[in-house]
């Protein structure tokens, strides 16, 4: 069943929107952010094997990234059914690394999962909830192939700094596709403004910064949103997040939360002109 809200409260909704957002209305995305180059041969993909096609309960699929032989990094929105808001049973979940042209590198099922125990999937929409939006999902088996290297961690990119994204999307859904050349446009309480092109199915994709010799995992796609009719995609940083997430996994435990709201477009007059903010989950 849809939630309703107050106008009361999505004007509220809206201010925190807008609070972080600031930073981008005054930025306009570089010239130099490079288009979508589609990973469909075995050439093109090298180096990205990693990341992977999430299939889930063959309801949908998110963006995921091995960080171990045996641990998958996405958004923890990917864990609940989008209309029920309850969670989903991580056995029904299948990872499918370099997924394309309808054939993998390797198929593993998800043996368990941990979302973030700060991330409210019941919540409005904040920049909290996009801050915490990190899970980790553990494969029954390891994937342990010499074509599959597994993905580092980095520290929280900093404002200016260009990264790359590899994800699946609607449109794009049978082989992955690379940005090498956005940015972050502006970080704020823990989150990050990112001039990255995602879409349905970008959920969970590993966001990259390239500061040493190999490309490492610094954020995942938690949301797409426009803002003025510019188009940016929200993450975080996942440092200090896969820790806890590891620590929440070696103790034995499965963070869930409860259902989501319905809310996806939000609109607000100031100054007798009207100005939107689309926020969604892709």
């Amino acid at each position: 069943m849809k939630r309703r809200y107050s106008v009361t409260k999505l004007e509220a909704v809206l201010r925190v929107i807008l609070a972080f957002m600031l930073a981008v209305w005054a930025t306009t995305v570089a010239a130099e952010d490079t288009r979508l180059e589609t990973l469909q041969t075995g050439d093109a993909v090298r180096q990205w094997e990693a990341v992977g096609r999430l299939d889930i309960d063959g309801q949908g699929f998110c963006t995921g990234a091995l960080i171990s032989d045996r641990l998958v990094l996405t958004a923890a929105h990917c864990l609940y059914d989008k209309d029920t808001g309850g969670h989903i049973d991580p056995t029904k979940i299948e990872f499918r690394a370099a997924w394309r042209n309808g054939r993998a590198e390797a198929y593993r099922t998800v043996r368990r999962a941990v979302a973030h125990p700060e991330y409210d999937f019941d919540s409005t929409i904040t920049t909290s909830r996009v801050k915490n939006d990190v899970a980790i999902l553990e494969l029954a088996q390891p994937i342990r192939n010499g074509r599959i290297t597994p993905f580092a961690i980095a520290a929280r990119p900093r404002k200016g700094e260009r990264v790359g994204v590899v994800s699946y999307a609607a449109g794009r859904a049978e082989a992955p596709s690379l940005q090498e050349g956005c940015s972050v446009m502006a970080r704020q309480f823990g989150m990050l403004v990112l001039s990255c092109d995602v879409d349905y199915g970008s959920s969970g994709a590993p966001v990259f910064v390239f500061s040493s010799d190999q490309p490492r995992i610094a954020s995942v796609i938690s949301a797409k949103a426009e803002v003025r009719g510019q188009r940016v995609s929200l993450g975080t940083g996942v440092e200090a997040q896969v820790e806890t997430l590891k620590a929440d996994l070696a103790a034995g435990k499965g963070v869930f939360q409860g259902p989501a709201p319905e809310l996806r477009r939000l609109g607000q007059t100031e100054g007798g002109a009207k100005s939107t903010a689309k926020f969604l989950r892709p």
